[in-house]
Formats: C-alpha cells, sequence, structure tokens
C-alpha cells in the first residue's frame, strides 16, 4: 500500500514519521503522474507561500499494475477506509 502526494520527498518523509502512517508515500511533485492520468487537484495558497496543486483524495486498487477500482469522490472522507475494505473482501485478489 502507498500514499501519492504532490509534495517533495523531503515533505513526504517527515509526514510519515509525524502521522505514523502505516506506509510509504509517494513523490509526485513535478505532477508527471498526475498529468498523466489527469488526476483531479486543487490549488492551495498557505499564507505568505507560493501556490501548490494538491490531489484530491482518492483510493486505486491496483491488481497486476493495472487499476482495478477508484474511489472517488471520497465522501464521506472518514467512510474511505472501511469501504475500500469492505471492497477488498468482496473481491480478493
Amino acid at each position: 500500500m502507498f500514499g501519492l502526494s504532490t509534495q517533495t520527498a523531503g515533505y513526504q518523509r517527515e509526514a510519515v514519521g509525524r502521522l505514523h502512517l502505516p506506509f510509504a508515500l509517494l513523490s509526485d511533485s513535478d505532477l508527471v503522474f498526475t498529468r498523466a492520468l489527469r488526476l483531479p487537484t486543487f490549488e492551495f495558497e498557505p499564507y505568505g507561500s507560493q501556490p501548490s496543486t494538491l490531489l484530491k483524495r482518492m483510493a486505486f486498487v491496483i491488481r497486476d499494475g493495472r487499476i482495478e477500482k477508484v474511489f472517488y469522490p471520497v465522501f464521506p472522507p472518514d467512510r474511505n477506509a472501511e469501504d475500500v475494505t469492505v471492497w477488498l473482501r468482496n473481491n480478493p485478489m
């Protein structure tokens, strides 16, 4: 299992440690993967900082190198992990 974001690898390493994430985060800070798959994004401009392009929340199930299922939009966000878990139980790999 991996997470993907548009933040830098350094930011992601810090976030994994700070949030105690049980998975690695992959960096797409150059938006290569994001643009190739035309993933949904939004712009965020923190006060006093440069604007950033961020990914909207979504989940993919990838089997044998192919996207099999996409969970998007993620709503409500607090149910996404449960929704994905239920789907995986009903669709064993």
